[in-house]
């Protein structure tokens, strides 16, 4: 069993960076799909919250710290606000969203992947729990917004490979007694990097060759 040696102040931090990318992310989706406000609301939330929910019920965290926490929930809910109010200023929203998409996704990797490490989840575990908790909340998103989940839609650029190599980083340095809030960032940092870059250069995974 490896132990993550981050504190509860950096994970806590690594949590509300990556709920405000995402509620972002949501918030900016649902402008596009022309929800009312209380959609916008409600996809910031379950866009922010999803994944991290479903890794602390996981991981035996219960309740779920976004609901012990009202900075969890209050974070989403100023997100989803700035941009039901500044949106028009947005020229381009679906590149911020797919921005902050990326954002998210990096930083939720990381700091799903300590959370799991510092609850006693073995390496591999803490691997899938990460990607799980980055891709959790779009996938919610995508779905309640009526659209084929990034995860899943095969014109859609590499989505979970990013999330798993974050998690992946965030291993090995556990393993290696290297995990620090610098290393951790460069994790983050690195899965933010590879999703962009499948974005601009249209990365995708393989297709089954033929056709059914």
């Amino acid at each position: 069993m490896v132990t993550a040696i981050l504190n509860p102040l950096v994970q806590e931090v690594l949590d509300l960076i990556g709920i405000f990318a995402f509620a972002l992310s949501g918030a900016l989706l649902a402008v596009r799909k022309r929800f009312d406000i209380v959609g916008i609301v409600v996809l910031a939330e379950v866009t922010a919250l999803g994944g991290g929910v479903f890794r602390d019920l996981v991981i035996g965290a219960v309740p779920p710290v976004a609901f012990t926490d009202l900075s969890y929930f209050g974070t989403p809910l100023i997100a989803a606000v700035a941009v039901f109010f500044w949106h028009p200023r947005l020229a381009r929203i679906r590149r911020f969203v797919l921005f902050f998409d990326a954002i998210g996704l990096g930083v939720f990797c990381v700091a799903g992947s300590v959370k799991a490490l510092n609850y006693g989840m073995e390496p591999w575990a803490t691997i899938a729990l990460g990607a799980a908790t980055a891709i959790g909340g779009g996938a919610i998103r995508d779905v309640l917004a009526g659209e084929i989940p990034a995860l899943l839609h095969p014109e859609s650029e590499i989505y979970a490979v990013p999330a798993l190599l974050g998690s992946a980083i965030v291993a090995l340095l556990a393993i290696t007694g290297t995990l620090t809030p610098i290393t951790s960032a460069i994790a983050a940092l690195l899965a933010v990097v590879v999703r962009l870059l499948a974005l601009r250069y249209g990365w995708r995974a393989p297709l089954a060759r033929g056709s059914l």
